[in-house]
């Protein structure tokens, strides 16, 4: 197997496991909002979380930044706390009047800008797994491409299947779509919560 096609299992296994508990719930947070016919949405919104952790994680990488790793690991529960309190602060009404006002563009939409500023975080959390796998490799351009690669397409097949969930809970069974978005960002709320307690330990 090739240096690149290594790298990108690396990086979509990172995601695509239960020991990335951290960053599915985020995931599980950022999309709540979200219904299927969103998906334009959400994945402008992914690749700006996306393009702000590839950043941070080719900085500390490559040892142009330093890694404070017990407050980024505390940090890392914080953006999803505060994404699922937005979520759940904007339920209700807002959801309601959402199909009723203009939309703003997809690509410079006010969450996209969010997504990416806590993709910084989650960018330099991701580093230190990098780094391990990596070791003395001074310039490993390969393999930070193709590990971001990875990171996208696992957190793709994420979104994907927690937007398919969501179809199927509301558009067929009949959920509310306020009940969905305050039970999804509750339970990421209460994950993220216990994953900082955890570390307070």
């Amino acid at each position: 197997m090739s240096v690149f096609a290594t790298y990108l299992q690396l990086g979509f296994l990172h995601i695509c496991s239960w020991q990335a508990t951290d960053h599915l719930t985020f995931l599980l947070a950022l999309c709540a909002p979200y219904v299927l016919a969103d998906w334009r949405r959400v994945v402008a919104l992914v690749t700006s979380f996306t393009v702000g952790h590839s950043i941070t994680l080719a900085l500390a990488t490559l040892g142009i930044v330093g890694v404070n790793a017990p407050l980024i690991e505390a940090l890392i529960p914080v953006t999803i706390i505060l994404t699922a309190l937005v979520n759940m602060k904007q339920a209700g009404p807002a959801l309601a009047r959402h199909s009723s006002r203009r939309e703003p563009p997809v690509l410079w939409a006010a969450p996209n800008a969010l997504a990416a500023a806590f993709g910084l975080i989650h960018g330099l959390g991701f580093s230190s797994y990098l780094r391990e796998l990596l070791g003395t490799k001074s310039r490993p351009v390969t393999e930070l491409l193709s590990f971001n690669l990875g990171v996208e397409l696992g957190q793709l097949l994420v979104v994907s299947i927690i937007l398919l969930l969501g179809f199927v809970l509301l558009r067929i069974v009949g959920v509310a779509r306020r009940d969905w978005v305050l039970t999804v960002s509750g339970a990421a709320l209460g994950v993220a919560t216990l994953l900082l307690l955890q570390l307070a330990k």
